[in-house]
C-alpha cells in the first residue's frame, strides 16, 4: 500500500506513521473548519454557541472511541494482558479523555485571569485560544513522546509519577489551585525587556508595524498585549501538562491513546472556556473530586505495578487482584460527577458575577 512512500508504513511508538499523520490531518481539518469557516470573523462567542461547539467536539471524541473499539489495533507491549486489547484500549481512552477534560477546569480559571490581566476584548479571546491550542498540540506531542520513551524503558518511573500525583492531589486540597502572579512572571518580564510592545489592543493582530519610537524614521515591528496573552496561555498549558501527562500515563501506557485523548480534551477546552468562564465559581468543590482522582490514580500505580506484580505466593500467583481499567473509569466518573453535582447544589443560591 505504501510502496512509493515506505516511511509511512514504519512504526512510531507502536503505531504506523500513516495513522499518526492521518490523525494530525484530521485535527488540522477540525481546526481549519473552526477558525476558517465557522469562526472566521471576530466576535463574542455566546454560551449557547460554545455549548454547541463543545458538544460537537465531544461527539467527535466519542466517535473516535468507537474507532478505538472496532478498528484500532493496539500494541500488546503497552497493555498488562494480551486479551481483549480493544476493550482495554477504549476504556483507557475514555478514562483519559474524561480525566483530561476535568483537569481543564483549572486551566479555565487561569486563562480567565490572563485575559483579565491583559484586558483582552472578548471578541478576540477565541483567536488567542485557537492559536494556543495549536501550540498545545505541539507541546503535548513532545511531552508525551518523552514520557512514552521513559515509561516504557524504565517502568519504575511510574512510581515517581505515582508519588507526584498523590502529592499534587494533596496539594490541591490543602494548598489551593494553581496560582500565577503575572506581575512577577519571569517569562513575561523577559519578553517585556527584549521586544517592543504596544500599550493597547486595537485589533486581532499579534504584531503590528509602527514608527520607531527612537526617531530613526523607520517602521518597526511591535508585539501587542494579545501576543503576550498567547504566550502566557502556552506557558499555562506547559505547567498543566506537568500534572496531566503523568496522570494520563498512569491510566494507559499506549502513546497513541495518551495523545489522542489529550488532544480531544484540549479541543474541547476552548469552547468550555466560553461556556463556563462566568460560572467557574459554581464548581468550587470540583478540585476536591479532581484531587481524589489524582490520589486514586497514584495508588492504582502502586497497586498494579508494585503489589500485583511483586507480591506473589510460592506458585507465582498474585496475592492481590489486578485493578481493571473499568474501575478507574467508574471511579473517575463518580468522583468528578459527584463533586460537580455537589458544587452545583451548594452554590445554586449564591449570586453570580454579572
Amino acid at each position: 500500500m505504501f510502496e512509493s512512500l515506505p516511511f509511512l508504513a514504519a512504526t512510531y511508538v507502536g503505531q504506523p506513521v500513516w495513522l499518526w499523520m492521518a490523525f494530525l490531518a484530521f485535527i488540522g481539518l477540525l481546526l481549519w473548519l473552526d477558525l476558517g469557516v465557522f469562526n472566521n470573523k471576530d466576535g463574542v462567542v455566546s454560551a449557547r454557541k460554545s455549548a454547541v461547539m463543545w458538544a460537537s467536539f465531544a461527539g467527535i471524541a466519542v466517535a473516535f472511541g468507537a474507532y478505538v473499539y472496532f478498528v484500532y489495533e493496539p500494541d500488546p507491549a503497552y497493555y498488562m494482558s494480551a486479551e481483549n486489547l480493544n476493550q482495554q484500549a477504549v476504556l483507557q481512552y475514555f478514562t483519559g479523555y474524561l480525566l483530561e477534560t476535568a483537569l481543564a477546569f483549572d486551566n479555565i480559571f487561569v486563562i480567565g485571569m490572563i485575559f483579565t490581566f491583559f484586558a483582552v476584548p472578548r471578541q478576540y479571546q477565541h483567536r488567542v485560544l485557537f492559536w494556543g491550542i495549536m501550540g498545545a498540540i505541539v507541546f503535548r506531542a513532545i511531552f508525551i513522546s518523552l514520557g512514552a520513551a521513559i515509561v516504557n524503558e524504565f517502568t519504575w518511573v511510574l512510581f515517581i509519577f505515582a508519588a507526584f500525583l498523590i502529592f499534587t492531589g494533596w496539594k490541591m486540597i490543602f494548598g489551593g489551585a494553581h496560582e500565577m502572579d503575572l506581575n512577577r512572571n519571569p517569562v513575561l518580564n523577559f519578553l517585556r525587556k527584549r521586544i517592543r510592545i504596544t500599550d493597547t489592543i486595537d485589533n486581532h493582530k499579534f504584531f503590528v508595524r509602527k514608527p520607531d519610537p527612537k526617531g530613526s524614521g523607520r517602521v518597526v515591528l511591535f508585539a501587542t498585549p494579545l501576543f503576550l496573552a498567547l504566550v502566557m496561555v502556552e506557558v499555562v498549558d506547559v505547567i498543566f501538562a506537568v500534572d496531566s501527562v503523568p496522570a494520563i500515563f498512569a491510566v494507559t501506557k499506549d502513546p497513541f491513546i495518551v495523545y489522542t485523548s489529550n488532544i480531544f480534551a484540549i479541543l474541547g477546552l476552548r469552547s468550555m472556556y466560553f461556556m463556563l468562564a462566568e460560572a467557574v465559581a459554581r464548581f468550587k468543590y470540583l478540585k476536591y473530586g479532581l484531587s481524589l482522582v489524582l490520589v486514586l490514580i497514584g495508588v492504582k500505580i502502586v497497586w498494579n505495578f508494585g503489589l500485583y506484580k511483586g507480591w506473589k505466593d510460592m506458585t507465582g500467583q498474585a496475592l492481590v487482584p489486578y485493578l481493571e481499567p473499568q474501575w478507574s473509569l467508574v471511579a473517575t466518573l463518580a468522583l468528578i460527577g459527584g463533586s460537580m453535582l455537589y458544587s452545583w447544589l451548594r452554590t445554586r443560591e449564591t449570586p453570580q458575577r454579572p
